[in-house]
């Protein structure tokens, strides 16, 4: 969770500009960065990098320095963030999202599964991935299409988040899946939504950063790898996941905003995966590829 945030007041287009420029310098790193809104009609937008306070020393100068470079002049401001578990009161009362044959839903709303679905229990937390995301939803969609119309033994979630990712695929078919994350966090969240939606066996949770984890070669290779990340580790990452992943198995790519679509598909197109198909949702594309 952040403690602070540092900030600029801008118009959108210039918000639009500096968020690359923000993207190119921070998101390697794992720090998050936004825009957002103020005030319509002014055309009152505001740009922000997210901190812990025992970051600020740092930090501070860089975004300083990447402002004054880019729109020189420009006051930047700070706020110390409330807290508040964000997540949790953002996704207050979100009502189930069916996605394929799956329901992912809350505890509240466990009276709106009906006979035939495919229910997944995740309750609002500190881990991303509830299925209100258009990555999240697209990517349960083609999961559900890979798993009925292919052969599917071994499966990797790379980048769990919540797992509901993993959870739909191991109550799709019993096979062993392995899902990690970079954030022990999020991997100590998905092993508990894991143990929620009765799942005893199957799916092993991982702390791992990238694929330098021993776990991958332990359980690899994959015939399914499924990765909701965001587009620029994905094309970073494009040779590793190539390397394992099974003859004939399937990739399903998402946290890909549309007009990043070219680019991801490029760096996969070179490792000799084949375009199968692509979801949009909101903006966000979830992509399918195959090995022949």
């Amino acid at each position: 969770m952040a403690d602070i945030r540092l900030y600029i007041t801008t118009t959108e287009k210039q918000a639009e500009i500096i968020l690359g420029h923000m993207t190119d310098a921070f998101e390697d790193e794992g720090y998050a960065i936004a825009t957002m809104e103020i005030d319509e009609k002014k055309d009152i937008w505001e740009a922000s990098l997210y901190l812990l306070l025992e970051e600020e020393e740092e930090m501070r100068p860089r975004f300083a320095d990447l402002i004054e470079a880019h729109m020189p002049g420009t006051a930047i401001e700070r706020e110390i963030i409330p807290d508040v578990d964000w997540i949790a009161k953002s996704l207050e009362g979100l009502k189930p999202v069916r996605a394929g044959r799956f329901i992912v839903h809350g505890s509240h709303d466990r009276d709106k599964v009906k006979e035939n679905d495919l229910a997944i229990e995740i309750d609002a937390g500190q881990a991303f991935g509830t299925g209100h995301h258009g990555t999240t939803a697209g990517c349960l969609e083609v999961i559900d299409k890979v798993v009925r119309s292919r052969r599917v033994t071994n499966a990797l979630d790379l980048g769990t988040g919540s797992g509901v990712l993993a959870i739909a695929v191991r109550k799709l078919k019993h096979i062993p899946v392995l899902a990690t994350d970079i954030d022990p966090i999020a991997t100590r969240v998905a092993a508990e939504n894991v143990r929620r939606n009765g799942i005893v066996t199957g799916i092993k949770t991982v702390t791992a950063a990238g694929f330098h984890s021993p776990a991958f070669d332990t359980h690899g290779p994959f015939d399914l790898i499924i990765a909701n990340i965001l587009a620029r580790p994905l094309i970073s990452m494009a040779p590793k996941l190539a390397a394992h992943l099974a003859p004939g198995g399937s990739v399903i790519l998402s946290g890909i905003l549309a007009s990043q679509r070219w680019k991801v598909l490029s760096a996969y197109n070179a490792q000799h995966l084949r375009h199968v198909r692509t979801i949009w949702r909101n903006g966000w594309v979830t992509i399918h590829l195959d090995r022949a």
